[in-house]
């Protein structure tokens, strides 16, 4: 039986490691800089970006598209909460409960960069190559932005294939370069998408079908 302070607890362990990566790539990264750790796996790197919009850089357009997908994800996260504690008290199938709990700290994570980044970080300059400030250092010039308007911070990239080129048979994409795996994103995103993952994956077993009753045969 999962407690709803194992799954707390899991959560707190997700947004603390992905709180805590946002802020050092925010602080020591200019937009844009790229650092692979070890020589050795050129496809790992760390490169900053940051999204206005949902995982993986997709995005709504414009000002009041930024604070509609910040208010979907509140209310998401808001729901979260009661759903999780729901089936926790239902006692549902531990694996599911951990994917449930996996995906709703990544949404809160990115919730957190939505609402609050743009007051609490310096704009982070592309052009001029500067690493931006948070509001308890000193000399913070302010934030780039108001409540719900903060960027989310995405730093993890693998471009596994560099050098890809699609079949020159292939319609469309035919003969062009392409790249495996292009999209930067956090380690929130990664939550979220390994909580789904998982669920599909496990879904059978998770929730098992019960077996049909056969009726005896009639004379």
């Amino acid at each position: 039986m999962v407690k709803p302070k194992h799954a707390f607890a899991l959560i707190f362990l997700v947004l603390l490691i992905d709180q805590l990566s946002k802020y050092y790539v925010k602080t020591h990264f200019y937009m844009g800089e790229e650092l692979i750790p070890f020589s050795s796996a050129d496809w790992f790197r760390l490169h900053f970006v940051e999204n206005e919009g949902m995982a993986y850089g997709w995005k709504l357009g414009g000002s009041w598209g930024k604070i509609a997908l910040t208010v979907f994800r509140m209310i998401a996260v808001a729901f979260g909460t009661y759903y999780l504690l729901s089936i926790i008290k239902k006692n549902y199938h531990r694996g599911y409960i951990w994917c449930v709990a996996f995906i709703y700290a990544g949404a809160l994570g990115n919730l957190i960069d939505s609402m609050f980044y743009g007051m609490v970080f310096e704009f982070s300059d592309v052009y001029e190559q500067n690493m931006a400030r948070s509001f308890w250092m000193e000399g913070f010039r302010g934030g780039y932005e108001s409540f719900l308007h903060g960027r989310v911070v995405d730093m993890l990239y693998f471009p596994i294939i560099q050098d890809g080129r699609f079949p020159d048979w292939l319609p469309i994409w035919g003969g062009d370069a392409f790249e495996f795996f292009r999209p930067v994103f956090n380690v929130a995103d990664a939550s979220i998408t390994g909580g789904v993952i998982a669920l599909l994956m496990f879904q059978n077993r998770f929730f098992p079908s019960e077996p049909q009753s056969q009726e005896a045969p009639t004379n």
